[in-house]
């Protein structure tokens, strides 16, 4: 029993009491398969210590199975999980979820009805006694503004409430990574903001490394010190919002960070003819066929003094902004602008377009 709770390829148990300290949480040519299906497919990446890493994606993407693999509740089929570089589940070694020093915070929260507020945060740290467990959960609920709520139980909190003790009790043993699956899906949309803003003070503050699952674009701009973009079970691309935002990998990407029109075309003398304007191929060889994504909000709608002549199709009220559909020439598909509400006249039909040239992206169309 001692040699099994000694020292264990490297790794040092850790206490509920200890000081949390930001780890690096590395994945090495990641694969998993799930009932013969290929869920992930070779990723490599990782997270650095103290840093918010959102895992970007749609459904099906591999987001929350990576996650899990991370956890340990999930084995993953090949590659390695490393932790400070030393390596956590791969060939050599698989360290059960409770020796890995990682905090888990599921999607649904998972609180105990039966317990308490208090109890339902000292559930994970059985291996302290029970003073000193309740002094830790107590000190955990005060990180996120619940101390006075300690006695009362789930069902009596709000669903925000409810996701600061869930937060609470993965925060409470201190871990050096905490993984976070979707933990804001499930509220009010008008308390989002604030909860989301809350969360990260108290991960800044907590300093402990976080991985968080989303598919929120949005979301994962608001939290993220970086973004990893997933598709099929890949790593579509990983870097700053800025950077995933203005110089996206491919047309998935693009279409991921915002609305887009997007055209067919090719390469000719260097350019790209668009509907709204030629822009540089870039690397791209003349004869290429691409597409081209144009962004909404890059598309300037005007009663006048645009380069491009358009009509009016549709147009919907969406509060702060009006989505039009526009017919423009040389094009029997329609092109969507997001505009200012209120910008142009009721009832007007004959407009102008223009496009910001920084706002018009080309890719292969083979990438």
């Amino acid at each position: 029993m001692a040699s099994g709770s000694s020292n264990l390829n490297g790794i040092e148990p850790r206490t509920a009491s200890a000081v949390t300290f930001a780890a690096k949480l590395s994945f090495e040519d990641i694969h998993h398969s799930y009932h013969g299906r290929e869920t992930i497919r070779g990723i490599s990446m990782s997270a650095q210590p103290g840093e918010v890493l959102c895992l970007l994606g749609p459904s099906g993407s591999g987001k929350t199975t990576l996650l899990r693999i991370a956890a340990g509740i999930e084995a993953q089929g090949g590659g390695r999980v490393l932790l400070n570089d030393q390596e956590i589940a791969g060939p050599n070694v698989f360290l059960p979820p409770e020796r890995r020093g990682v905090g888990l915070m599921f999607q649904d929260f998972a609180l105990f009805p039966h317990m308490s507020v208090l109890d339902n945060v000292r559930f994970g740290l059985t291996a302290l006694p029970k003073s000193e467990a309740t002094k830790e959960a107590r000190f955990a609920l005060e990180r996120v503004g619940l101390a006075h709520y300690a006695d009362k139980f789930p069902h009596a909190l709000s669903g925000g409430e409810q996701q600061r003790v869930a937060l609470a009790r993965a925060l409470a043993p201190r871990p050096s990574v905490l993984l976070m699956d979707e933990p804001f899906s499930g509220l009010d949309s008008r308390l989002k903001d604030s909860i989301r803003a809350d969360t990260l003070a108290i991960l800044r503050h907590s300093r402990a490394t976080a991985i968080v699952v989303t598919h929120d674009a949005e979301e994962a701009m608001r939290m993220a010190d970086r973004i990893a973009l997933l598709r099929d079970g890949r790593l579509v691309q990983v870097g700053t919002a800025e950077e995933l935002y203005l110089k996206p990998a491919d047309i998935f990407a693009a279409g991921f960070f915002s609305e887009i029109n997007i055209f067919p075309g090719f390469v000719k003398s260097g350019r790209v003819e668009t509907p709204l304007g030629n822009v540089p191929a870039g690397p791209l060889a003349d004869g290429a066929n691409v597409r081209i994504a144009i962004r909404l909000s890059g598309v300037a709608v005007s009663q006048a003094g645009g380069t491009i002549p358009a009509r009016v199709l549709s147009r919907r009220f969406l509060g702060v902004v009006e989505l039009l559909e526009l017919a423009v020439p040389g094009t029997d598909q329609l092109v969507r602008a997001r505009i200012r509400a209120g910008q142009l006249p009721s009832g007007l039909r004959e407009v102008t377009v223009s496009a910001n040239e920084r706002d018009i992206l080309v890719f292969e169309k083979d990438a």
